[in-house]
C-alpha cells in the first residue's frame, strides 16, 4: 500500500477516533476532538498532494479518498446536531444544515456512480473544493468555540471582542455555518445541473 492510500485509510481510523472522543465524557474531549479532526483534515490534503507529485494515483485512491472525506465531514455535521447546548454554542448545528450537507454528498456520490456505470469519469470542480474547505473551516471553528476556554491564556486570542460584537470566534462560527451550507447547496446544484444529461437520459 502506497503512502497516499495509507493516509486515506488513516482518515477512516481518525474519523472513528474523533467520534469516540467527541461523544465521550473524558476531560478536554472537545479539544482532543479538535486535534483529531485537524489531523484527519491534513491527511486529506497530503494524500492528494503526494499522489499527484509522485504519480501514485490508484483505483483504490480514486474511490476511497473522496469517500473518506465525505464520511469525515458528514459524521461531524451529524454529531453536532444532537449535541447539548453550551454557554456560547446555543445550537451546535441546526438539523436542516446537516441534512443539506449529507443530501448533497449522497446526491453527488450517486451521480458519480451512475456516470461510472456509463464509463464516464466526472472530474472534481473548483466549487467542490471550495465547498470542502468551507465545511472543514466550519467544523474547526465550532470545535474551537466549544473548547477555547479550556486553553488558559491561549484562549484569550479567541475571546477578543472585535467590532463590539463579543468574542470574534462566536460570530465567525455562525458565519462559517452559513458559508458552508450555502457553498454546499450551490456546488451540488451546479454539479447536478451541469451533468444533468447523465440522469435525464434514464428518466
Amino acid at each position: 500500500m502506497n503512502v497516499p492510500n495509507k493516509l486515506t485509510v488513516s482518515r477512516f481510523i481518525l474519523t472513528i477516533a474523533f467520534l469516540a472522543v467527541f461523544f465521550s465524557r473524558i476531560r478536554y474531549h472537545e479539544t482532543i476532538s479538535l486535534f483529531l479532526f485537524s489531523i484527519a483534515s491534513l491527511t486529506d490534503y497530503f494524500d492528494g498532494k503526494i499522489a499527484r507529485r509522485d504519480k501514485l494515483i490508484t483505483n483504490f485512491g480514486v474511490l476511497m479518498d473522496p469517500l473518506a472525506d465525505k464520511i469525515l465531514i458528514c459524521s461531524a455535521f451529524i454529531a453536532f446536531v444532537d449535541r447539548a447546548p453550551s454557554r456560547e454554542l446555543l445550537e451546535w448545528m441546526p438539523a436542516w444544515m446537516a441534512v443539506v450537507v449529507v443530501a448533497r454528498e449522497l446526491a453527488i456520490t450517486g451521480l458519480r456512480l451512475l456516470a461510472a456505470s456509463k464509463n464516464v469519469v466526472l472530474a472534481a470542480e473548483r466549487y467542490g473544493k471550495d465547498k470542502t474547505i468551507s465545511q472543514i473551516v466550519c467544523i474547526l471553528s465550532i470545535l474551537v468555540l466549544a473548547s477555547y476556554r479550556d486553553w488558559g491564556w491561549l484562549g484569550n486570542i479567541f475571546s477578543y471582542n472585535l467590532f463590539g460584537f463579543g468574542p470574534w470566534v462566536v460570530w465567525f462560527t455562525e458565519l462559517s455555518k452559513w458559508v458552508a451550507v450555502t457553498l454546499t447547496a450551490y456546488s451540488g446544484g451546479a454539479y447536478l445541473w451541469k451533468n444533468r444529461a447523465l440522469f435525464l437520459d434514464d428518466l
